[in-house]
This record gives C-alpha cells, sequence and structure tokens, in this order.
C-alpha cells in the first residue's frame, strides 16, 4: 500500500473507518491543520492517546498508538474567531513508520496504508449482532439527522460494517478498541463482538 505523509491528531478516541467524530477545534496548531485540510480536500489521521492530554501543556508530551485512521471534514457546524466545530468521517486505516513533532506542536507522520476490510456478508451464527444493531438504529427516528452517531446507508449485512459500528457503540476500553480497528479480519471482529453482546443480553429483541 502507499505510503503518505500527514498531520496527526492524538485524540482520547479510536476512529473507525466510516464512523463519525464530531470535534470542537480551539488549539492553534490544529486550527491551521483543520482549515488546510479544508483548503486542500486532504486528510488527516487520528490517533489514540496513551500518555498526555489532548490538549498541549507544558509538563506532558503526547505518546499515541502507531497506528490509527485516516479522517476527513465533512461538514463545518459552527466557527467564531477561536473555535471551529466540525464533522469527520473515518476513512481508511494506516500504520505510522514514523513521527515529528513542529515546533508549534502539530504531529507528522510517515504513514502506510492498511488495506480495507474486505467484503464478507454476516453469517446466520451472527445474525443477532446485525439485528440488535438494526433495532438500536430504528431508534433514530426520533433524533434530527445531524445528530445520528451513524452515518447512513447501513450496511447491516457486512462484517465490517456492522463490527464498526458496534465497537463505536459499546462502552468498551479504548485499548481494546484500538485491538479491534487493527485486526485484519472482520469475520473474527464481528464474533468477538457478538460474544460481547450475548454476555450482556443484547441479542434478543
Amino acid at each position: 500500500m502507499a505510503r503518505i505523509s500527514i498531520p496527526l491528531f492524538p485524540l482520547s478516541t479510536v476512529l473507525f473507518p466510516g464512523g463519525l467524530l464530531p470535534l470542537q477545534i480551539f488549539e492553534v496548531r490544529y486550527l491551521d491543520m483543520i482549515a488546510r485540510c479544508i483548503a486542500d480536500e486532504s486528510p488527516f489521521g487520528v490517533v489514540l492517546l496513551t500518555k498526555g492530554g489532548e490538549v498541549r501543556t507544558p509538563e506532558a508530551r503526547e505518546r499515541f498508538e502507531e497506528a490509527g485512521t485516516l479522517a476527513t471534514v465533512i461538514d463545518t457546524t459552527g466557527s467564531s474567531a477561536n473555535l471551529l466545530q466540525v464533522v469527520c468521517r473515518g476513512g481508511a486505516r494506516f500504520e505510522l513508520h514514523s513521527t515529528v513533532q513542529r515546533a508549534n506542536g502539530l504531529w507528522m507522520g510517515e504513514a502506510e496504508l492498511v488495506e480495507h476490510d474486505r467484503a464478507v456478508p454476516v453469517p446466520t451464527e451472527l445474525r443477532g449482532a446485525a439485528e440488535a444493531l438494526e433495532r438500536v438504529l430504528a431508534t433514530l427516528t426520533d433524533v434530527p439527522r445531524h445528530r445520528w452517531p451513524v452515518l447512513p446507508p447501513f450496511q447491516l449485512d457486512d462484517c465490517s460494517w456492522v463490527s464498526n459500528r458496534w465497537c463505536e457503540l459499546l462502552p468498551l476500553p479504548d485499548s481494546q478498541k484500538q485491538q479491534m480497528l487493527m485486526l485484519d479480519n472482520p469475520l473474527i471482529r464481528l464474533e468477538l463482538l457478538h460474544d460481547v453482546l450475548d454476555e450482556h443480553g443484547m441479542l434478543t429483541s
């Protein structure tokens, strides 16, 4: 797969392909980054923080996972002189080969894109996970569309899409979500999540 140079946004969350990520941007390093990404229609990389905070402080240096997900701005919901609200969508996964921090605090990374999950239909024995997700999505009818946590079209017969959406919706530890993200087999990812749903009694209507 191709190697690319991307700006990085370390966050206390894991972004999955096809997922939505609302952000409030106020640090200068990220205001500049987002402005360039919007102007160039280019993505940035979301990586999970393992040390430090999302807001830069002199005392703590950020540490983050060496793999993440590309994010593209799809909507700007509001802005002021020092605050920008955007909604981003997850794209391809990537693995970092090197990183460097610029003088303004922005991290840049040399990344290699990871192949997209192959299309795998949800097998009969895992249909419960897809049906449970369908029930959750049905409750969105009373929620304004711009506040939906899941972006249509809904792909309820695809292992990757169903498993990624459950990773976003379930209160899993971030470390577990990171492991799920980088699994190269969407069927195994869905099998693991099916077990979690079963343990919590979420597979019955």
